[in-house]
C-alpha cells in the first residue's frame, strides 16, 4: 500500500515517454523507472500508412497518477507527428479519444483487417513476456 507521503514523492519525479520501437511499444517511465506501456502495430493500408493501438497498461503501483492519460497522448501525438494514421483497438486509448479531441482528423475506425494485424503482432517472439497475448 502506498502511503500519503510515498506518492507525493513519486509524483514529483519526472515522467518520461518514449517511442520504444524495438518492441513496438510506447513506454512511460517515472524517475526513471518503467511504469508501463502502449503497444502497437504499424499497418499500410494503401497511401495510408497507421499505427494500431491495441494493449496499454499501468503498473498497478503507478495507479491514480493520469499517467494512462499522459501515455496515450504522447503516444497518438508523436504517432500523428510521425506520419501515421490511428486505429485504437485498445479499450482505453478508444475511451480515451471519445473526451480527447486533438487527433480526430487522424483516427480511423477499426477494420477486420487491424483485427488481424493485432493478432500476428501479438504471435512475435516468445521471450517477449510483456506482449499482449489475445
Amino acid at each position: 500500500m502506498t502511503t500519503e507521503s510515498e506518492r507525493s514523492t513519486t509524483q514529483t519525479q519526472p515522467v518520461e515517454v518514449r517511442n520504444n520501437s524495438e518492441e513496438s511499444r510506447f513506454d512511460i517511465l517515472v524517475g526513471g523507472v518503467s511504469a508501463g506501456f502502449s503497444m502497437y502495430t504499424d499497418h499500410d493500408e494503401g497511401p495510408s500508412r497507421q499505427r494500431i493501438f491495441y494493449h496499454t497498461v499501468i503498473d498497478e503501483q503507478f495507479d491514480g497518477r493520469g499517467l494512462a492519460s499522459v501515455l496515450t497522448r504522447t503516444a497518438l501525438r508523436t504517432s500523428v507527428q510521425e506520419g501515421y494514421r490511428l486505429v485504437a483497438v485498445c479499450p482505453y486509448v478508444a475511451r480515451w479519444l471519445t473526451t480527447h479531441r486533438d487527433v480526430d482528423d487522424a483516427v480511423d475506425r477499426v477494420r477486420p483487417a487491424h483485427l488481424a494485424a493485432v493478432r500476428r503482432a501479438a504471435q512475435g517472439p516468445a521471450d517477449r513476456s510483456s506482449t499482449y497475448r489475445p
